[in-house]
């Protein structure tokens, strides 16, 4: 759906029980709302540019799901060439790029890139590192949205209440007992690095259960749900990228069960498996232009 300030594709999750996540880093099913994008200028205000070129850094996996042939050939045509980063040589000798996108992991890479940022900043970095290490932790995750305490006529966001356990399992149920949590209870593994390891949810339903969990942990109620209005959707989104600095993200969100304006944001997801989105190809493409057209105009003046 294209929106006023940003494009929204929505996508349906199944029930919270049975939804998909699948192994390894970029494979995350775009379950609920992909929040990051602004929309590019219409096409006939497109003044006639160089072309844009965008480095990457990405796992194989993530090149594999996400620079599909249909994806490369249409940005060719727009004007757009994808441009592989040599992991193996200084990315200072590499370019020069209007974008870099990326996907790793790992100090070394994060300081490369915070570098290169500080070197070219005219260089449009998707995304920088440290708003994205805001969401490797499943603790500080969904803080901006308690922050926000986000209401309106079309409902309220908040986030289900939750408990961080980071060591000795055995106190599990007096910890959830004392908090006040009630069963049944997700339990997520507290760091969200996009590891097969990260996507291993567990769901207990009994204290029994609990003291079979590993931290460190994330422990948050189960909310039973439903299907939240777009306009919310809209609002919350808009309001998460300018808090978070991040375009390429999604969000799962539920409605509680029951209520008609009671929603939970449950999960924040830093570059998801935009491959499995319809026509992904075209939105990602004019979001690449309108971003290489903008950097493109700061440099001329």
């Amino acid at each position: 759906m294209r929106l006023e300030d940003e494009i929204v594709p929505f996508h349906r999750s199944g029930k919270r029980g049975e939804e998909e996540y699948v192994g390894g880093e970029e494979e995350e099913e775009v379950s609920s709302i992909d929040a990051g994008f602004f929309p590019p200028p219409p096409h006939n205000a497109l003044p006639v540019q160089r072309n844009v070129v965008v480095g990457y850094a990405l796992t194989s996996k993530k090149v594999k799901s996400f620079l599909q042939p249909k994806l490369e050939g249409l940005a060719r045509k727009k004007g757009i060439l994808f441009v592989a980063i040599d992991q193996n040589r200084p990315l200072s000798e590499q370019g020069p790029f209007d974008i870099v996108l990326h996907k790793l992991t790992g100090k070394e890479w994060l300081q490369i890139l915070e570098d290169y940022r500080r070197t070219y900043p005219e260089v449009t970095i998707l995304d920088p590192p440290d708003a994205i290490q805001h969401l490797h932790n499943r603790q500080s995750m969904l803080q901006c949205v308690a922050d926000m305490n986000l209401s309106n006529s079309y409902g309220k966001v908040d986030i289900p209440r939750q408990l961080v356990i980071k060591k000795d399992a055995a106190c599990i149920p007096d910890a959830v007992t004392n908090a006040g949590l009630m069963l049944p209870i997700v339990a997520k593994p507290l760091v969200a690095d996009g590891s097969a390891k990260s996507h291993e949810l567990s769901l207990a339903y009994d204290q029994n259960s609990l003291q079979k969990l590993e931290p460190p942990l994330v422990l948050q109620e189960f909310v039973n749900h439903e299907l939240p209005p777009q306009p919310l959707l809209e609002k919350l989104s808009k309001e998460l990228r300018r808090r978070l600095g991040l375009r390429l993200f999604n969000l799962d969100i539920i409605r509680e069960h029951g209520t008609r304006d009671q929603f939970y944001v449950i999960d924040i997801n830093y570059f998801p498996g935009y491959g499995k989105m319809p026509e992904y190809e075209h939105i990602f493409t004019d979001f690449l232009l309108s971003l290489g057209h903008s950097e493109y105009k700061k440099r001329s003046f």
